[in-house]
This record gives C-alpha cells, sequence and structure tokens, in this order.
C-alpha cells in the first residue's frame, strides 16, 4: 500500500469520527452580524483553534482585528516545495425565519443522506475537511506533501470587512504560491467544476421620510406624501421594463463578453425549464439579450434586498408611516468600482425624490471588485487533475454569481491567485432555511484534497 492509498484508509476509517466533529461545529451559532452572537464568535474561534492545534504539528495562533479573530495556522517543513494558503470562515447567516427550518438551524441533523444545520455547507463543512486531511498525513507520514499555511477569518458573511486591513499588515505572515479556498461552492451536486471567476459586491441603504411622524390615514389621507407610495416609485425607477439598470453611467465600465465567451457559456449543460422549476419560479427574468448564465454570471445587477416600512403586525392600522426604507446590493463585474457604482446610485436616487419626502442615503462600508483566475493556472490544472481522478470526468470551468471577497482582495494586495475548492454545491440552500451539506460530499472532499495536496507536492516552488 502507498503511502497516498494510506492516507485514503486512515480518511475513509474516520468518517463517523469526521463528521461527529462538523455536527459539533455546526452547533455553535456563530453569526458575525448579529452582536448578540458576539460570545457564540468568540467559541467558534476557539473551536477552529483547538482542531486545527489537533490535527498535528502546526503552529496555531488567534490574532485579533477590528472585529472577530483570525485563525491561523502553519507547518513549514517540505523545503523546496509550495506552500500554500489555506482560507475558510467559521461565521454563518442568520438562521432567520426559524419557523422555516423543519429541524432546529443549530442542533445538526442527518436527513437522507444530507446534514441539516445552520453554516454546514457555507462554510463549516468545506474547511473541516483541509484539517481533517492534514491529520491523516500527519498520522501516516509524519508530515505534508507541501508547506501550508490556515487562515480561518469570522467575517465572511458580512463582506470580511476587516481582511484587506489584515491582508496589507501581514504580508509576510501570509506569504504563499497561491490560495486554496474552501469556500465557494460547486456549482452543481452531480458534476464537479472548478470556477474561475466571481463578481464582486456594492451595498447600500435609503430612507424616505414623509411628515415627522405617523399620521391617520383618515385625517391626513390625501393632502400629504405617503412615503410607501413614494418607494414604490423610487424603486421602479431603477430599472426598465426590459431588465436593464437605468441608472446613468452604470454599464460604462462594463466589458461586453467575446464571442469564444460567450460559446464556452453556451456549451455547458444547462437546462434553464429544470432551473426554473428547481427554485420555483414561474419564468426568468433579466436584461434581454443575454442568456441566463450570461446575466447570472457575467453581467451587473442591482437587487432590492429589503423594503420596509409602517404597519405590519395582522388586521389593519389606518396609518400613513413617516418612513420608509430599502436596502440595495449590486452584482459587479470586471472594471466596475464598488464605489463608483455607490454613487451613481445615490445621484439616480438624489435626482428623483418623489414630492412631499425627504431622500437619505447609507453606503455600504465595505465593498469588492469581481475577481478571476487564469485557466491555464498551474495550481488550477492540478486541482482538475485531483477533481478527475475522484469522479471520473472533467470538472467544469464556469463561473460564480456571487462575491467571495478574498479573491479580488489577495490578488490586489498580494498578487496571489486563488483556487476555489469547495465540496459544497449551489444548491444546499445556504442563506436560506433549511440549509444542508451532503454527506458523500464531506468524503469526497477528504479524498480530493489529499489528492490535490499530493499533485501540488510535485509541482515546483
Amino acid at each position: 500500500m502507498t503511502a497516498n492509498e494510506k492516507v485514503f484508509a486512515v480518511l475513509k476509517q474516520s468518517h463517523d469520527k469526521i463528521l461527529a466533529r462538523l455536527v459539533e461545529f455546526a452547533s455553535i451559532p456563530s453569526v458575525s452580524t448579529d452582536p448578540a452572537h458576539a460570545t457564540d464568535m468568540e467559541a467558534a474561534a476557539r473551536w477552529v483553534a483547538a482542531e486545527l492545534a489537533a490535527s498535528g504539528p502546526i503552529a496555531v495562533r488567534t490574532i485579533e482585528t477590528h472585529g472577530n479573530p483570525v485563525v491561523y495556522g502553519e507547518w513549514l517543513g517540505a523545503p523546496g516545495k509550495l506552500t500554500v494558503l489555506m482560507y475558510g470562515h467559521y461565521d454563518v447567516q442568520p438562521p432567520d425565519p426559524l419557523e422555516k427550518w423543519q429541524s432546529p438551524p443549530f442542533t445538526p441533523t442527518v436527513r437522507d443522506g444530507r446534514l441539516y444545520a445552520r453554516g454546514v455547507s457555507d462554510d463549516k463543512g468545506p474547511m473541516l475537511i483541509p484539517l481533517k486531511v492534514a491529520e491523516a498525513f500527519f498520522a501516516v507520514e509524519g508530515a505534508l506533501p507541501i508547506n501550508v499555511k490556515f487562515m480561518f477569518e469570522g467575517e465572511e458573511e458580512i463582506g470580511s470587512p476587516s481582511l484587506d486591513a489584515f491582508i496589507r499588515e501581514h504580508k509576510d505572515l501570509l506569504a504563499a504560491d497561491v490560495v486554496i479556498s474552501a469556500d465557494g461552492a460547486m456549482w452543481r451536486s452531480n458534476e464537479p467544476s472548478l470556477t474561475v471567476a466571481t463578481r464582486g459586491i456594492a451595498e447600500l441603504e435609503f430612507t424616505l421620510t414623509g411628515a415627522a411622524k405617523d399620521l391617520h390615514s383618515g385625517r391626513h389621507g390625501g393632502g400629504v406624501a405617503n412615503p410607501l407610495h413614494a418607494m414604490a416609485q423610487l424603486v421602479a425607477s431603477l430599472h426598465r421594463p426590459d431588465g436593464r439598470i437605468a441608472i446613468d453611467g452604470f454599464y460604462d465600465s462594463v466589458r461586453d463578453l467575446s464571442a469564444e465567451e460567450r460559446l464556452g457559456l453556451a456549451a455547458l449543460p444547462f437546462d434553464e425549464a429544470a432551473y426554473l422549476a428547481q427554485i420555483g419560479a414561474p419564468a426568468g427574468f433579466g436584461e434581454t439579450g443575454y442568456t441566463m448564465l450570461e446575466r447570472q454570471w457575467t453581467r451587473p445587477t442591482l437587487e432590492i434586498n429589503g423594503m420596509w416600512g409602517g404597519y405590519e403586525g395582522p388586521g389593519q392600522k389606518t396609518v400613513i408611516p413617516s418612513e420608509a426604507h430599502a436596502k440595495i446590493t449590486c452584482r459587479l463585474v470586471p472594471n466596475q468600482d464598488p464605489r463608483e457604482v455607490v454613487a451613481l446610485i445615490t445621484r439616480h436616487l438624489e435626482a428623483n425624490v418623489p414630492q412631499g419626502t425627504r431622500l437619505s442615503v447609507s453606503p455600504g462600508d465595505h465593498g469588492t471588485r469581481a475577481g478571476h483566475i487564469a485557466i491555464d493556472h498551474p495550481a488550477l490544472k492540478a486541482a482538475e487533475v485531483a477533481l478527475h481522478a475522484v469522479y471520473g470526468v472533467q470538472p467544469l470551468i464556469v463561473r460564480m454569481g456571487a462575491t467571495v471577497p478574498i479573491m479580488e482582495l489577495f490578488k490586489r494586495n498580494m498578487g496571489l491567485d486563488t483556487v476555489f475548492f469547495s465540496f459544497s454545491t449551489a444548491d444546499e440552500d445556504y442563506h436560506a432555511p433549511n440549509e444542508f451539506f451532503r454527506v458523500h460530499r464531506l468524503h469526497e472532499g477528504l479524498e480530493a484534497w489529499a489528492r490535490y495536496w499530493e499533485l501540488l507536492g510535485e509541482a515546483r516552488a
């Protein structure tokens, strides 16, 4: 039995124990956006640090940031070999709405080969995999085939606001040949894939105010503006009927796809009708002149993520609310600057304030540009080989409509490319009720990471 086969054997024998560790990890309600979970965030960071230290002779430390701490570890005992920086995040999304969950979000439950819990797919299951692969290598060989640095943050679900400064301040500590991310799900569960591009993000919130207080709708109705009506009017002005964003200058820096790029996307096995059935949508909608995948992966968006105001309780309350609110996020493509996009939207809102209302805008405290990796990058090609060995088919090369800030941050600050090597998939309801992680993907990920590290160990530093 070769050393590699021994590692696979150890991992296979440990499947149940690894699943049990994931259950424990996913039980910690590490919700980064809610200050009420501050102690849970600390508990999650301690759990990760302890698990990393238990994996082998890895030098582990917890580094404070302006927000939640980074758990860092390194093993540099492979002179002349590549050094990879392994990334993951231990924070999770809020579980709301709780009534939609079939089992409690922080009581991990296995049903039909799936482990259900908030954060189990994004990103606790995928980030636990390389820790257990390291443990297996140390158990069998007493060493890793490459030099590995581990970096786990606790703010990804709120846009990684501390990460930019952390990377800039710790360039020497984080120095590596490539970043490998356990975050960034595969496209589909039945086909292996590698993501080579992500969209960026910009965000803002705005409020329309009418009268100084809520008013009786009979006494005052017809005489003053209703901020909810005005909000509907203002929000409707953000798009044209064909789905195109109606903000002057929004598309000025957007690069059109080449004919080759469009052909490559069209060649991917995508059934739009099946996709719409899966998500329960009656029809597709979006910017005309582009396919569904082009709109989701390569075109910028402007989405209303929330809109509220007035009375929302049972029955009726005859009131004209004094305020209405809305939240916006935009997904960005290459060459778009988040600050410029927020400025363009703000100018549009200011120019279209409905009569009788006042506008206030609160830009988000961060933004992220789009990111990409060359499809011929050696670390990406090695990942292709590893996935082919596990699944028996060539992985698809795809893009991501979502935003994973690290791709752009590591490239801009350190010149490092990022390979997404996650074993969650896009249908696992992360950010929604009943998030789950397929148990078989946990096992496949263990084998794939072991193969991937072996392949990288054969490359030149």
